[in-house]
């Protein structure tokens, strides 16, 4: 019986790997929900959220990174500006971007429960105005488990950096000024003061000169969850509580 569900699991995400690919990594398209579906009631790990052995990786995002905001490009990929990506915190905010990789390292903090829930984007430059470079957005964030089957998350911050390939003389003619652009609309304004106000956002102060980064802090950070539908050795697969679903792979 074993062997026959190992079987069926093995199938079944082979399925989802091929309809991804069919379907651009879109979680949102019918035959893949179809093959989620299938694979989460294959689902060999009870209680998911306690299995540390198997939470903790560096997770691969292998489905479309379709965050609300984003915009499909014609060759497939997701453009977002950095602002989506960073709740604002970063300048230039309107700067657009394309996503290269998405990674998610899951790892214990302390002697508890709670793990880091950070979620690294790589990315790309595409705007026509300025040279084109690569850079990483690491929103930071914590989890613990709230029932066997659902993870609290809470992000308490993000830092802005170049990739390991990118010239630090062009990162900083870019991202070196971090002064709020003085043509924000009123509303803009209000609306990034009422986030300061809400979730005591402390902003980038000056560039690290050596390494080229940025951060900002969150000390009343908004907080989620995140249901796991699936969870092996190799893949996982969640849905947010916007229904945002992503499969990850090791």
């Amino acid at each position: 019986m074993v062997v026959v569900d190992s079987e069926k699991r093995t199938s079944a995400k082979t399925a989802l790997r091929q309809v991804l690919a069919a379907c651009g990594g879109n979680t949102k398209h019918e035959a893949v929900i179809a093959a989620i579906n299938h694979l989460s009631q294959l689902n060999p790990t009870t209680a998911p959220t306690r299995h540390g052995e198997l939470l903790d990786h560096e997770w691969l995002l292998i489905s479309t990174p379709n965050f609300p905001g984003g915009e499909q490009l014609a060759e497939g990929q997701y453009a977002y500006t950095l602002g989506r990506l960073a709740f604002n915190m970063f300048q230039p905010t309107g700067l657009k971007l394309v996503i290269d990789r998405v990674l998610q390292p899951v790892f214990l903090l302390g002697d508890g429960q709670q793990r880091s829930h950070d979620i690294v984007v790589e990315f790309t430059t595409v705007d026509e105005s300025m040279a084109q470079i690569k850079g990483i957005v690491r929103n930071q964030g914590v989890c613990y488990p709230v029932s066997d089957w659902v993870l609290q998350v809470q992000f308490t911050g993000a830092i802005l950096a170049p990739h390991p390939s990118t010239n630090l003389k062009d990162w900083q003619a870019i991202f070196g000024d971090q002064c709020p652009s003085s043509q924000k609309s009123w509303t803009e304004k209000l609306m990034s003061g009422f986030l300061k106000l809400m979730f005591g956002l402390v902003p980038p102060q000056e560039m690290n000169p050596d390494t080229g980064e940025l951060a900002f802090t969150m000390k009343r950070s908004p907080k989620g969850r995140l249901q796991i539908l699936y969870l092996d050795e190799e893949l996982r697969i969640t849905r947010g509580e916007k229904g945002t679903v992503l499969v990850c792979e090791i």
